[in-house]
């Protein structure tokens, strides 16, 4: 199999370009995928504010470059992902919290849609 450095030289280019993390070509037998690390920016979701214990992320994240000072929001929790936020399981239905409720670790405050994938 010969490997067109050009190609793979623009898809490169076309990752940092557009800020996709993988691009995958296919051109008959040829296929050629490249991926590189996504930096993670950490951003507090826009969620209501309880006094609660921060809810554990499965993966580590980066801090965020400028993070919000806990005296603006203390009951603020971080998003691990960005994405949209859904308050409740289903359209119509009861929200996961309410302002003021209080929660435990581990509880379901909202779900974050991130890549058409609903993450708890």
């Amino acid at each position: 199999m010969n490997i067109d450095s050009e190609l793979v030289r623009e898809l490169a280019e076309l990752l940092i370009e557009t800020g996709l993390t993988e691009i995958e070509v296919e051109d008959g037998d040829r296929k050629v995928k490249l991926s590189r690390a996504a930096s993670v920016t950490q951003l507090a979701a826009p969620v209501a504010a309880a006094p609660a214990a921060p809810a554990a992320a499965t993966a580590p994240a980066a801090p965020a470059a400028d993070p919000v000072p806990a005296a603006v929001d203390p009951g603020a929790i971080k998003s691990p992902m960005v994405g949209t936020a859904y308050l409740s399981p289903e359209p119509g239905s009861d929200p996961f919290i309410t302002v003021g409720a209080q929660v435990k670790a581990g509880q379901t405050l909202l779900i974050v849609e991130a890549m058409k994938v609903m993450n708890p």
